[in-house]
């Protein structure tokens, strides 16, 4: 598997970080690029490994792919990428052009930058923020008409239709919209529902609820990361200009369910709900991951209570010093 080389851009953040430690315990070999907006912690471990390189840079650079590639690897098999701004309150906070900048043309430079190193294929991490709601009331499939509530989700959308134009291109293209991660990464987000209540109840004791009965869907990190490498390594012909939703049936929740289980670990949180509108993102969707699990083989190995007992523990225990800390956040305004 060694002469497998793999290319992940924002490879330090949330998804990447983990998703580079895999792919070296795989015996991968992997360039990861990131500006290091948030740091770069979680990516000290791996840089004596003989498998990895980085290179700190931006996806916005127009040879940044081209110049990533070190002339004594060969050419990456696959580009995974994952850089962006990432999730609404991030993109409302920066603006439509800017977002549009990092989310949509950046997208295209490392596409054709790919295609011209004769890369592969290309996984592209999107969102199931792009279903909005179902008109039918029914679990949404790949299929059903996309409804944006968000900046984020306009910008995940622009990009798809950019990719799956081009899925006859030298370079497949592959996009995965996940649901709504939660988990421990080397670099962990504070601003993700479950990861965020579990912070909210052990730090506060009390947890404020908005949109208590919309209905999410939830995937642990680790899952991802198990169901990117399994879009890497599937037969060309299976993910060529598909469109997968990663997650699992089981992870379909309302806010209250998740409430609930917090509440099973901390049952002395006090919990108060609360209406708001805001101009944001208003998602009330389940999701169907039928076709991930009949083309891929794709399960789902943890739950929403494995997930928020791993954040409870990492909270106790002090491996995390100051999750309040800016550096586990993509943005500082964000709605419960």
């Amino acid at each position: 598997m060694t002469d497998r080389h793999i290319l992940i851009t924002g490879g330090a953040g949330y998804i990447g970080s983990l998703l580079t430690s895999e792919l070296l315990r795989q015996n991968y070999r992997v360039t990861l690029l990131d500006s290091l907006l948030f740091g770069g912690e979680s990516i000290l471990p791996y840089m004596s490994h003989p498998n990895f390189h980085f290179i700190k840079t931006d996806v916005t650079e127009h040879r940044a792919i081209r110049d990533a590639v070190k002339r004594d690897w060969q050419k990456p098999n696959a580009v995974i990428h994952l850089a962006g701004i990432v999730g609404f309150p991030a993109c409302q906070a920066v603006g439509k052009q800017v977002a549009w900048k990092y989310n949509v043309e950046a997208t295209k430079m490392v596409f054709e930058q790919s295609t011209d190193l004769g890369v592969e294929r290309f996984v592209f991490a999107s969102t199931y923020s792009n279903y909005g709601y179902s008109e039918d009331g029914k679990p949404v499939t790949e299929e059903t008409p996309l409804h944006p509530q968000s900046l984020y989700a306009e910008t995940k959308i622009a990009s798809e239709e950019y990719l799956l134009s081009q899925k006859d291109a030298a370079c497949a293209p592959l996009i995965f919209r996940f649901a709504t991660l939660y988990g421990i990464s080397p670099r962990t987000r504070f601003d993700l529902i479950v990861n965020q209540f579990v912070l909210e109840a052990f730090t506060k004791r009390q947890l404020i609820i908005y949109q208590r009965g919309y209905s999410r869907s939830f995937v642990h990190v680790r899952d991802v990361v198990r169901g990117i490498i399994m879009g890497l390594e599937a037969e060309q012909s299976k993910i060529r200009g598909q469109v997968f939703n990663l997650g699992t049936e089981n992870g379909n929740y309302s806010k209250n369910d998740i409430v609930g289980f917090v509440l099973k670990r901390m049952p002395e949180t006090i919990v108060e709900y609360k209406d708001l509108t805001f101009g944001g993102d208003m998602r009330d969707v389940t999701v169907s991951f039928e076709r991930i699990t009949r083309v891929l083989g794709f399960e789902s190995t943890l739950n929403v209570d494995d997930g928020v007992r791993e954040v409870l523990f990492a909270l106790k225990s002090g491996l995390i010093k100051d999750p309040t800390d800016d550096r586990y956040r993509n943005a500082q305004f964000i709605v419960q």
